[in-house]
């Protein structure tokens, strides 16, 4: 039995699920339906009220009028009151505490009951009822002592003018449903022509991976739906345009030292053969060093590409940290291999919210940075200086070249290099690391020119001091 349910469940959820433009078209319908059926019922209970209304008070005015003209009427039998003539149109009668009628004039008599005798017979001054069985509305007055007059009109008139007023109300009301369904159905329609359209687009990226914008028509809240969908594509598109660049970039930047590596080893391998001619030993010991440094320079190409591949990654929980610990680890590591390169450090105490190995990879770079285009025997000047309210800057400053103000507006994109920094080693990617680092803790960076002449290198970031 319950694997039976759990079979029929999936077909029955997919019966019941209905599309957005069906349920506001329904939604509407419904709500048109109930409007129309609380206004036709409240018209149809006012008009019976209205109507039942009239008749009691025609009976209570030809009653009173009756009570009022006492003036008496000769026929060949008997003496009435003229008035009961203007009464002949409707059923009256004039009975006794028994129920007899007093006066004959050829009338249709009005039914009778318990409350016209009790009326006639002084127990009440009057009485309204409508009497089932005959359909007839019967109102009853004290005439004289002993006497009540009954005064009766039937309701046939007044129930059939009440059912073709039903009928027109449920043939208005049903035409009335009818045309908001239509409408309903022409709304939902054109409203969700843009959801329509973001559904299309949506299945057209995932069939062709095609990042192609939507037109954008109108300013309501689709309108900036769409907007925003768009908005989600252009960030795709420069998210899959960087990814290309960056692949395309990362492979011409590692055919270089492959092939180079490639070729010392195979001149490595081929002096192993046994009739190829021996390499020297300084030869030797030279072919060593730069498959060496090409393997560090591999080594680090790729920890940099991996490094900026997690780019758009989930970001780390930031942690306090003190920015002045982070730049001493940073100098122990670049002094190992700064050679005679010396440091002139200078640090405040800062602290701030941030991940201290993106923080310190970035400083790490731009120490490396400076004490490669630094001639042996300079100094490297760091600084660590609150300026203000919540910002610091880290100040990088090297004895080099400087960089040349054409330079300066690329020096922190994905693989540049300038034209003297060809002829060293790197692979044009601490920089932009540097950068990445920078905005990830709500900083920047910036190059400039230092007093005597090197590049500087600042980085600034918000913080408080410790």
């Amino acid at each position: 039995m319950s694997e039976a349910s759990t079979q029929t469940a999936p077909g029955i959820g997919q019966q019941l699920r209905f599309s957005l433009r069906r349920r506001v078209t329904l939604l509407a319908t419904l709500c048109v339906a109930c409007a129309v059926a609380l206004v036709s019922a409240a018209a149809f209970v006012t008009v019976q009220t209205n109507l039942y209304q009239q008749l009691d008070d025609t009976l209570e005015r030809r009653a009173q009028n009756a009570l009022q003209d006492r003036t008496m009427a000769q026929s060949q039998t008997q003496r009435f009151p003229a008035a009961f003539l203007s009464l002949t149109d409707t059923e009256f009668a004039l009975i006794d505490p028994g129920g007899q009628s007093a006066v004959d004039v050829g009338q249709s008599v009005p039914p009778i009951g318990n409350e016209e005798r009790l009326v006639a017979a002084g127990a009440d001054d009057h009485s309204l009822r409508t009497d089932t069985r005959s359909d007839t509305r019967v109102l009853a007055v004290a005439y004289e002592d002993g006497l009540a007059l009954v005064v009766a009109q039937p309701l046939g008139p007044t129930r059939t003018a009440l059912g073709k007023l039903a009928i027109v109300l449920v043939l208005v009301g049903g035409a009335g449903i009818i045309l908001a369904t239509l409408a309903g159905m022409a709304v939902a329609r054109g409203g969700l022509r843009p959801v329509q359209r973001l559904n299309q687009a949506t299945e057209h990226v995932a069939r062709t991976g095609e990042l192609r914008p939507i037109p954008v028509t109108g300013d309501d809240e689709l309108a900036r739906l769409t907007q925003s969908f768009n908005t989600m594509l252009g960030a795709l598109a420069e998210s899959r345009a960087r990814q290309q660049q960056l692949v395309a970039d990362a492979g011409h930047e590692l055919r270089t030292p492959l092939t180079s590596l490639r070729t010392n080893i195979e001149l490595l391998v081929a002096a192993q053969a046994a009739d190829s001619p021996r390499l020297s030993d300084a030869d030797r010991a030279e072919l060593d060093a730069d498959v060496r440094g090409q393997l560090d320079e591999l080594t680090q190409l790729i920890g940099d590409l991996v490094e900026l591949a997690r780019e758009d990654a989930p970001r780390a929980e930031f942690e306090r940290l003190e920015l002045a610990e982070v730049v001493e680890r940073a100098l122990d590591r670049a002094r190992r291999r700064a050679g005679d390169v010396r440091f002139e450090v200078t640090l405040h105490p800062w602290s701030l919210n941030g991940d201290s190995s993106v923080l310190e990879r970035a400083v790490l770079n731009l120490l490396d940075n400076a004490v490669k285009f630094s001639p042996p025997g300079s100094v490297v000047r760091v600084g660590l200086t609150p300026t203000g309210p919540g910002s610091a800057r880290l100040d990088v400053a090297d004895s080099g070249p400087g960089v040349a103000e054409a330079d300066r507006p690329w020096v922190f994109d994905r693989f540049y290099r300038s034209s003297e920094a060809r002829t060293m080693p790197g692979s044009g990617l601490g920089l932009a690391i540097v950068q990445l680092a920078a905005r990830r803790h709500g900083g920047t960076v910036q190059v400039g020119s230092a007093e005597d002449g090197g590049a500087l290198f600042t980085l600034w970031l918000p913080g408080a001091p410790s």
